[in-house]
């Protein structure tokens, strides 16, 4: 039974999976599922291994001994894994974008898809709507805040329609007022997308407020999995002393 208890295969799924960096291995990860629509919460304190586990799901990283099943399917980072890396987005920590407009970054995908102009423009101004940053759109990205390229990553994510959206310490050194507003806005839109997330955090407010179900690191191996709270807990994180009041992540259906 799913994570849901709707679906019988796993979206993304990682069995035996090592990753050795030089004689140390850094990652070993048995056997992990992301299911479908689920927003799963990856947390542990720095160097725990979640940013390794992130790449291997996005097949940035080839393990060296395991699989990663996409929909059921082995798929290898080393072997053509454009087809499947085309169904996923990932948002990193540091927004990367290119030396052009707001616009043209949240574009460049779709150009990339061959998607036509009109439908590509319609569904740039959208996205670029909800995140709140419509008004940017002709702004040069070099002239942003790091609030507004963090919500333009996100967008640039997002109008993709990814089947799976990994984010990497999407909020880190956000100022409290911008990293409030975006905890408070991106559960909505995730669940308005019906898109699976992958949220990889060292910080317990963001697992709480985005995550329907959390995993747990620590030295590169699972600890704990299971309802957010639970898993905290296991990972030492414990609760939250005075943290801001968050709507609870919407139920996926």
């Amino acid at each position: 039974m799913s994570a849901t208890g709707q679906e019988a295969t796993p979206l993304l799924a990682l069995r035996g999976v090592r990753v050795r960096r030089g004689s140390q291995v850094v990652l070993e990860v048995p056997a992990l599922d992301v299911w479908p629509r689920e927003v799963l919460g990856i947390v542990g304190p720095n160097g725990a291994g979640k940013s390794t586990l992130l790449q291997v799901m996005a097949l940035l990283l080839a393990p060296e001994a395991g699989e990663v099943r996409f929909r059921g399917a082995v798929v290898d980072a080393r072997h053509n894994p454009v087809p499947v890396r085309r169904r996923l987005a990932v948002v990193f920590q540091e927004p990367l974008l290119f030396d052009t407009t707001v616009f043209e970054n949240v574009a460049s995908g779709l150009r990339l898809r061959g998607v036509a102009r009109e439908a590509l423009r319609t569904r740039v101004m959208a996205w670029l709507a909800r995140l709140g940053i419509a008004q940017l759109a002709e702004r040069p990205a070099r002239t942003l805040s790091l609030g507004e390229a963090r919500r333009t990553s996100l967008a640039r994510a997002l109008v993709l329609e990814p089947e799976l959206l990994l984010l990497d310490e999407p909020f880190s050194a956000l100022d409290y007022p911008t990293r409030q507003a975006l905890l408070s806005e991106l559960p909505g839109l995730l669940a308005a997308a019906r898109t699976t997330t992958v949220l990889v955090t060292h910080d317990p407010l963001e697992a709480r407020a985005l995550a329907t179900r959390a995993v747990a690191l620590q030295a590169g191996r699972i600890v704990a999995t299971g309802p957010v709270d639970t898993v905290l807990a296991a990972a030492g994180l414990g609760p939250l002393a005075g943290a801001v009041s968050l709507p609870a992540p919407a139920e996926r259906c």
